[in-house]
């Protein structure tokens, strides 16, 4: 079975760009997510953390009748 498709991996033209090109997307997208996680202010990620306690944003408006 692995014979069967290393050989249709070697007769396919241009087929070692896919693992460059996806080792690229990964490497780009993980650095540009460090990037914004280690520029994120302190006080953001502060007030993100306390979303989920505060009690004045849960509250769910009366539904009218009609």
């Amino acid at each position: 079975m692995l014979k069967f498709i290393k050989h249709h991996m070697e007769t396919i033209i241009g087929i070692e760009l896919y693992p460059i090109i996806s080792l690229l997307i990964f490497f780009i997208f993980f650095t540009l997510l460090l990037i914004v996680v280690v520029k994120t202010k302190k006080e953001h990620i502060t007030e993100l953390s306390a979303m989920p306690l505060d009690e004045e944003e849960l509250t769910i408006p009366a539904q009218q009748k009609s």
